[in-house]
């Protein structure tokens, strides 16, 4: 009998407890996750220190629409489930591609952008002038982890070597240095570094190699946060908040349907 009342005051208590929707709305803040070495994403300018990015503004736009202030969580892919299942932030909003294993621990909205797979080479390599020029005997890859781009390229490179580094700063430098041909990213990074560096050049693929889309991420549980971030995607699709922001950056070339 007094197991029976336990369990029933716990079951009482969970379901009266508020949800994260409820508690963002009485403490009057949304807690943001965002990589802010994501260009065109959610970018913090190293000069300027300011934030910028289709997914900055819509983390604005979500708060403006919650009457909420903002504040953003610096996260990385790394370290997004950790973030996010401890609590850091009530939603990840950094382009998040949408994998297996992430989905095992996350759940996500609609997408908003989708993207394939681009290769990052320098102007003098001579292995890689094409993209069926990556997945060959001799030719070093390189990944960053934590990126979907790991599982992505464990699966299907069969002759090229695999080498994956902490970050993409360490990433980049294998292949500028020469110590690798060629890194894997994805369009709005493949476009920072023709934007931010000269040795740069972009491989992409003849055809799609691995579509993935882009979406924000919370963690499972609360069904009534998830359905008004679905809400939200649906509203700055339909009203062109998005794709203003898009075009603002230019990745309306990779909007999702």
């Amino acid at each position: 009998m007094l197991l029976v009342f336990i369990i029933t005051g716990l079951t009482e208590a969970l379901q009266a407890a508020p949800g994260r929707l409820e508690r963002i709305l009485a403490a009057k803040e949304l807690r943001v996750c965002i990589w802010p070495d994501y260009y065109g994403i959610s970018y913090r300018n190293p000069r300027t220190r300011q934030l910028n990015g289709i997914d900055v503004e819509m983390a604005e736009q979500l708060a403006h629409d919650l009457n909420v202030r903002l504040r953003f969580v610096d996260s990385s892919f790394a370290k997004l489930i950790e973030d996010m299942t401890s609590d850091r932030c009530d939603v990840a909003m950094f382009a998040i591609g949408i994998t297996a294993e992430r989905s095992r621990y996350l759940r996500f909205t609609s997408p908003h952008l989708i993207s394939d797979v681009y290769g990052i080479t320098t102007r003098s390599n001579r292995r890689i002038k094409q993209w069926n020029d990556i997945d060959q005997e001799g030719v070093i890859v390189v990944v960053a982890r934590g990126t979907y781009h790991e599982g992505v390229m464990k699966e299907r490179l069969k002759k090229a070597r695999l080498l994956v580094k902490d970050t993409p700063h360490a990433r980049e430098q294998e292949v500028e240095s020469g110590r690798a041909d060629v890194f894997l990213t994805d369009y709005p990074y493949s476009r920072r570094m023709l934007d931010a560096v000269d040795w740069a050049r972009v491989i992409a693929p003849p055809k799609p190699f691995h579509l993935t889309p882009y979406a924000y991420a919370v963690v499972k549980g609360d069904d009534r946060w998830h359905a008004r971030l679905e809400e939200f995607v649906k509203t700055v699709k339909k009203d062109g908040r998005l794709l203003a922001a898009a075009k603002r950056h230019r990745l309306d070339g990779i909007l999702a349907p």
